[in-house]
């Protein structure tokens, strides 16, 4: 549906954790009116229906995926069982019922609790200011089959992580510089370049407000099943530590990080 500037303009001011929600609204109402193009008053109609009914439409928890079911154009690990995986998790834990236990007042959007998964690590939905933040990953590995020494791969790192050895015997990865985008490994002709580990990133206690933080990454990358255990293991923690709203990142600190990274950290 088609927007005027001025709709455009306003429904950018609108909290973007909760902007997708409110245009979506926004479009629905107006086609329900048999309207072909939304006016700055038709947001302004919707904006205030909104966020008068704000507590209806409180779940507990927000999840976010850049594309959602039409897919990451650039996805270097498929999320889309583990989104549903997810979804399931978060209902099972009632976190609605668990604010409902422990906010003093009425519940907002910002006490819920923020878990967002990207296929790629361009990170369009945001992990790093997330309270869990999941982005996939594929690394790179180095088959048998000799490098051409076309630099393709060379050519394909935006991160300039690969290097090829002096005498051309095959690529150099510097795993300190490379985002598991997985790029590398379509762009090599000759098959030197292979998948290596596929899974996720896992990003804990990010957030915006008076006092942003970043994530924090845990070292490795995880498969489904060992990223469903440490969300559980995550709203469990805060589960048991917070009280009155706080969020995730107000409370987990350095020491529970790495007690988590401990208790997930890959075999050597």
């Amino acid at each position: 549906m088609k927007w005027t500037p001025e709709a455009e303009a306003a429904i950018k001011k609108v909290p973007f954790f909760v902007r997708k929600r409110v245009r979506t609204r926004v479009e629905n109402e107006a086609a329900a009116a048999g309207k072909t193009a939304v006016s700055l008053a038709d947001v302004k109609a919707t904006q205030k229906r909104y966020l008068a009914n704000m507590s209806s439409e409180i779940r507990g928890y927000q999840i976010d995926t850049c594309f959602g079911p039409s897919g990451c154009p650039n996805r270097a690990f498929t999320g889309e069982r583990l989104m549903e995986r997810i979804t399931n998790l978060l209902d099972r834990e009632n976190l609605l019922g668990f604010l409902k236990e422990r906010v003093q007042g009425d519940i907002k959007f910002h006490h819920e609790f923020r878990v967002t998964l990207a296929d790629c690590p361009n990170a369009c939905s945001q992990p790093q200011i997330k309270d869990v933040g999941i982005i996939g990953a594929t690394a790179p590995a180095l088959s048998d089959e000799p490098c051409t020494g076309c630099e393709a791969c060379v050519e394909e790192c935006r991160e300039d992580a690969i290097t090829l050895n002096d005498g051309n015997q095959g690529p150099v990865i510097d795993f300190t510089r490379c985002l598991t985008c997985g790029k590398c490994i379509p762009a090599c002709p000759s098959g030197t370049l292979t998948q290596g580990s596929g899974g996720f990133r896992v990003l804990l206690a990010g957030k915006l407000g008076r006092h942003p933080r970043l994530a924090r990454e845990l070292p490795g990358i995880h498969s489904e099943d060992t990223v469903l255990a440490i969300l559980k293991d995550c709203i469990d923690f805060y589960k048991s530590h917070s009280s009155n709203g706080q969020r995730f990142a107000q409370i987990f600190t350095s020491a529970d990080f790495d007690e988590l990274a401990r208790r997930y950290a890959s075999p050597k």
